[in-house]
């Protein structure tokens, strides 16, 4: 089972379970008293009360999936965290150091859009860029956990498009806030997939490949197993910081940037997840 968010058709957003076996299932069809935000629904013990009332449905219900229209799977969690040069390569790409500790930032939650939504270039950028990344969604209360147990503080998995004003970056380090928050800068979606479904037989990531997509054609891709901090140092690092909150997201870094003009299509693909996809517009 995985998590998501569809836009009904008088455009509200409705928390759905998304299946093989039943396609899309509004949670509302599954629980007495439905949350209408699905991050209200990651904590282990509603995610397995979800699981338990789907296996008791014979034959499908709801919309199938190949009809919905996928938005943001939430809206406003509390913090997103974002994770600099934490791939070797792409390090060396920008002849940056990989640092001895995260590079960590911080993003606000009015730079979230979901599938499908448009990326914004705003007019004080000459350019913007679109970084893959694999999203890490917490599940569960963390605070100062081991690497050992900080996946199963994670609910699941998403695809993340994170954007940037490099010129702006470029101008002084210290504008790393500012060139990461413009509206429009954080894609993630269409569904938050379980860490059981994409982690290999030793229930680690390493293997999962992730690639920046523009129109089609993967511009750069890396697997996991070369990030220079795992996700679980990752979950374990920043628990050491502040307490992680369930709908919390880890961005885990980029196999690399690529720039953006208006008119292109931009992807993350994530091995085990489904496509995120966002066009490229100019401001209005």
């Amino acid at each position: 089972m995985r998590l998501a968010t569809v836009r009904a058709d008088d455009g509200t957003e409705i928390p759905v379970a998304v299946t093989a076996d039943h396609g899309t299932v509004p949670v509302s069809d599954l629980l007495d008293d439905p949350p209408t935000n699905t991050m209200e629904l990651l904590e282990p013990a509603t995610w397995q009360l979800l699981e338990q009332r789907l296996g008791r449905r014979s034959g499908s219900g709801g919309a199938r999936e190949d009809g919905a229209e996928f938005t943001a799977p939430y809206r406003h969690p509390r913090k997103v965290w974002g994770i600099g040069l934490n791939y070797v390569d792409h390090a060396s790409d920008l002849s940056e150091i990989v640092p001895e500790e995260p590079a960590s930032f911080m993003k606000g939650d009015h730079t979230i859009i979901g599938p499908g939504d448009p990326i914004p270039l705003p007019p004080q950028s000459d350019r913007v860029t679109a970084e893959a990344e694999l999203g890490l969604v917490i599940g569960s209360y963390c605070r100062n956990v081991g690497e050992d147990a900080a996946l199963d503080h994670v609910a699941g998995l998403t695809p993340v498009l994170d954007q940037t004003a490099e010129d702006i970056l470029a101008r002084n380090p210290r504008f790393l806030t500012r060139s990461k928050n413009f509206p429009g800068f954080l894609s993630f979606g269409p569904h938050i997939v379980p860490v059981s479904q994409v982690a290999g037989a030793d229930g680690r990531l390493g293997d999962v490949e992730v690639a920046t997509v523009i129109d089609g054609q993967v511009q750069r891709s890396n697997t996991v197993a070369r990030m220079r901090y795992s996700p679980e140092f990752l979950v374990s690092f920043h628990s050491r910081v502040m307490p992680l909150y369930p709908g919390d997201i880890i961005l885990t870094g980029t196999p690399g940037a690529v720039p953006l003009r208006a008119g292109m299509l931009a992807e993350c693909r994530i091995s085990g997840l489904p496509t995120l996809r966002n066009p490229v517009v100019n401001s209005a």
